[in-house]
């Protein structure tokens, strides 16, 4: 329950004053519903009263019926009002949540980023956040309001009716419905987070199969993909229509409840009627009154209901957005040093925990301007995980990253992205245009200069493909699709190309392009960037070609 606490004082940071104007506003449509249901049973009872005493002439029908229109009249505004603030407060505050869970999966270790499945990672931000939206609407405002009611109604019941009747009432819904609210949750609970995590494979599979679709038909696999995503629908309907039985169970134990409290209004009521001691209109009140509480349980049962997958949803939701801070460095950026190397590696090593041998090194390794230096070793030899230390993703084990003359970890990160830019194997384009993925590379607001982005095309071998289509404004789908796996590479590389580095990485630049493509590729991004160093990791021969020097990273066996 710690997260999920936690998930509602958040949520309750994000837009308190709408909140508390929505809970209140809550309060009165329930404090307006028992006094309607209240009055209009004394009404009806004194009425008929006076017109079996003979005096129906003289009864005032105007000032209580104007009540009761007043009641009914404000009560709809009140609901109305509740549901427009509660509401648009919560879709504000669940778009804080999720911009605080991006912020949280951006201060992961780079490891743990790069385990993130993308189906995964969108049920974080989907499926998960949307879980939460019921927390505060059906779960903490109902309650609070429900008390508060109760509480309200005990007194007007004390002092309109008897105490004998407030005391009953309050006892059949303190007892009932806590009966009826426990049941709920008890028997909902593992079915909420079977009908969570139903759904949140369903995504998952049906994420995949939309990616992979073309892959699963080439290879024969499509039919049983397919016949695999019906039984998770299936499944999926079966955990949903347990959990809505189990509302239906619950709802039938606070209609018994309700139903008890208005008929132990009535024993006590008649009864003090039957003495005297009351008038029957006034024991009116408090059945009626029993029967429009109901409503206090009803709100929250729902809530109940689903508090199974608001759990989960919120565990995980806290454990991808409570990501502790990245350490800055104390002062500010360093000032480069023009005679040292643009990059310095001194004796690093990596070793993963639990590993039996280092990912890599010892290492020493030195780039200078103007130098591109090829990076080979055999697959498993840790190149990726190099590049991703000298990018200062991850920590190495030992040793020492110059930048310039100056401590990688002493770099800033804006300052040190403004060095040093690492293009991995999978590099992200968005859904848009050209233009727009590769103004990325610039800070947010600034204008794209249509020739620097032309140039960087020209200097990876995309521009006559481009032009051939609608030149910058050529549209892309998700994860850069409508380009082919070599030209939505090149488009990453002539993003990187527009941040102008000291240092550039580049992890297999090549793969997937032709020889020839590959060569005036590395070419172009030589002249692009001469004064840069390049370190390239290729286990193509035909790369060597275009290095200063190569260096080979050895094979440690399995890390």
């Amino acid at each position: 329950m710690r997260p999920l606490l936690h998930i509602a004082r958040r949520l309750l940071a994000a837009e308190p004053v709408a909140f508390l104007r929505g809970l209140a506003l809550g309060i009165t449509v329930l404090a307006m519903g028992a006094a309607l249901l209240g009055l209009s049973g004394w009404f009806v009872t004194a009425a008929a009263a006076a017109g079996i005493a003979g005096i129906g002439i003289g009864f005032d029908f105007f000032r209580p019926s104007a009540g009761v229109r007043f009641l009914a009249l404000g009560r709809s505004g009140a609901r109305y009002g509740e549901r427009m603030l509660t509401h648009e407060a919560t879709l504000r505050a669940l778009a804080a949540l999720r911009l605080g869970l991006y912020a949280g999966i951006t201060r992961l270790p780079f490891e743990a980023q790069t385990r993130l499945r993308g189906a995964e990672a969108l049920n974080r931000l989907t499926s998960d956040v949307d879980a939460l939206d019921g927390l505060l609407l059906r779960l903490v405002l109902p309650a609070v309001s429900a008390v508060a009611v109760q509480a309200g109604a005990f007194v007007a019941l004390w002092l309109l009716v008897a105490p004998a009747v407030a005391w009953g009432v309050l006892l059949s819904f303190g007892l009932g419905g806590g009966v009826a609210l426990v049941f709920t949750l008890r028997h909902a609970r593992a079915r909420s987070e079977a009908t969570e995590a139903a759904l949140q494979s369903l995504r998952a599979q049906a994420l995949d199969l939309a990616q992979s679709r073309a892959d699963l038909a080439v290879a024969g696999a499509l039919a049983r993909q397919e016949a695999g995503l019906a039984a998770t629908v299936r499944g999926e309907a079966r955990a949903r229509d347990g959990l809505e039985t189990t509302e239906r169970q619950g709802a039938a134990a606070i209609a018994l409840t309700t139903g008890l409290a208005a008929t132990v209004a009535l024993a006590m009521g008649g009864s003090l009627a039957a003495a005297g001691t009351i008038s029957p209109a006034r024991a009116a009140i408090g059945v009626f009154t029993a029967l429009a509480l109901g409503e206090t349980l009803a709100l929250l049962r729902r809530g109940l209901a689903e508090l199974g997958r608001m759990q989960a949803a919120g565990a995980r939701v806290a454990a991808l957005s409570d990501t502790p801070a990245r350490p800055l460095p104390a002062g500010p950026a360093p000032h480069p040093d023009p005679a040292a190397p643009l990059l310095q590696v001194i004796a690093l090593r990596h070793h993963r925990a639990g590993a039996a041998r280092d990912t890599f090194g010892p290492l020493d390794l030195s780039l200078s301007r103007g130098e591109m230096v090829l990076l080979t070793g055999p697959s498993g030899a840790g190149k990726s995980t190099l590049l991703a230390a000298l990018a200062g993703l991850i920590a190495p084990t030992a040793g020492e990253i110059r930048l310039l003359g100056a401590p990688l970890a002493a770099w800033p990160e804006a300052d040190l992205r403004a060095h040093l830019t690492l293009v991995p194997q999978r590099s992200a384009l968005i859904a848009g245009s050209v233009a727009e993925n590769l103004a990325l590379a610039f800070p947010a607001g600034t204008a794209l200069p249509e020739a620097e982005a032309w140039a960087a095309l020209e200097a990876v071998a995309l521009a006559d493909v481009l032009r051939a289509r609608d030149g910058l404004a050529t549209r892309l789908g998700p994860g850069g699709s409508g380009l082919s796996g070599g030209q939505a590479r090149r488009l990453v590389l002539a993003r990187a190309v527009l941040r102008r580095p000291d240092v550039l990485l580049l992890d297999e630049p090549t793969e997937g392009l032709d020889p020839a493509t590959a060569g005036a590729m590395l070419a172009g991004l030589r002249a692009a960037l001469p004064e840069s160093g390049l370190l390239v990791v290729s286990h193509r021969s035909t790369d060597a070609t275009a290095a200063t020097r190569s260096v080979s990273l050895p094979f440690h066996g399995h890390a």
